[in-house]
């Protein structure tokens, strides 16, 4: 995919790179889906590379990643085969040690070391803790470059040490043509819904179209307008949903209900509103919960539904 977007965090990062000094820490922040992990990867290769010095095409020994692993041997098999697996809620403090460990040497090709944690504010509170020590005292010539989709969850003391990237959302238009071009099949109501449901990110617009979420955006749209007084709904929400839905299926369903509430607000009655606010209050504070609490989907979707349905106009009929 071309990412898009990404025009002003390149430009204050080569204008720090082509400067006296260069800070060691960058924290890249954003919604999730606006391409920051690729861009951390492509900046990170800039950064490591030195004139004359071969640089590989695939894996760098310089780029160091740190991100969720499979979630236990089964599914580290399960990887090893190229089959799907599931991953662990967090990164834990054993990464970061281990990192650290490499900081104990010097870099393989050159003069920079670059390491990559995605995502930054998934770390467990030891983990933090301990990169924090590294932010604090960094060997000469590694950089970090924290990935985060919700900062606040970072430790102060680690934002206080990062020079920070925003990444903003995309508009419509730039989303549309890039519809157009990833996923020219996708129908014109499929993109118009996309859009309206990735409220500015790209991967999750993408992420609607290819994971087929078209379904879900009908069902959740029509508990929010009619209720669901006889549980009828919600039950065909559970099962567009599927079985066993797995977490980034379920952050998508979460990301679709708040862009549903947050288009009904856009056209309802002023007495509506109070009501609206909280139903997308609480479906942030699920969303934020998701990655690391371990719900039982099939509750967490009906929790969905009973919220999108405490919004209907006719709060007798919503029966949330």
């Amino acid at each position: 995919m071309n990412l898009i977007g990404h025009e002003q965090p390149w430009r204050e990062w080569r204008e720090a790179m082509a400067g006296e000094r260069m800070h060691h820490a960058w924290l890249l922040t954003g919604k999730r889906g606006l391409g920051k992990m690729q861009f951390a990867i492509a900046a990170a290769r800039e950064l490591v590379a030195e004139p004359d010095v071969h640089q590989p095409a695939g894996d760098h020994p310089d780029i160091h990643i740190l991100t969720h692993l499979p979630k236990d041997d089964k599914e580290e098999k399960k990887k090893a085969d190229g089959k799907p697996f599931e991953l662990k809620r967090n990164i834990a403090i054993a990464q970061i040690r281990s990192m650290q460990q490499r900081l104990n040497t010097r870099p393989t090709l050159g003069e920079r070391r670059a390491i990559i944690i995605d995502p930054a504010d998934d770390m467990e509170k030891s983990a933090s803790n301990a990169l924090l020590k590294s932010l604090e005292e960094p060997p000469r010539g590694t950089f970090f470059l924290l990935v985060a989709h919700r900062p606040a969850r970072l430790l102060p003391t680690i934002r206080s040490r990062c020079r920070t990237l925003r990444f903003p959302i995309v508009e419509d238009p730039e989303m549309r043509a890039l519809l157009s071009r990833e996923v020219p099949e996708a129908g014109h109501d499929a993109v118009d819904a996309a859009i309206a449901a990735a409220n500015g990110s790209p991967g999750a617009a993408l992420n609607f179209i290819t994971g087929n979420l078209g379904p879900l955006n009908t069902i959740m749209r029509r508990i929010a307008v009619e209720g669901d007084p006889d549980f009828m709904l919600r039950g065909q929400l559970a099962e567009a949903i599927g079985g066993r839905p797995d977490r980034a299926r379920i952050q998508a369903a979460l990301d679709l209900a708040r862009a549903v509430i947050g288009a009904r607000a856009q056209d309802c009655r002023p007495e509506d509103i109070p009501v609206l606010a909280d139903a997308h209050s609480q479906l942030v504070t699920l969303t934020g919960q998701a990655p690391t609490y371990n719900f039982d989907a099939g509750l967490l979707v009906m929790e969905i539904g009973t919220l999108l349905a405490s919004t209907a106009p006719s709060r007798d009929r919503a029966n949330a």
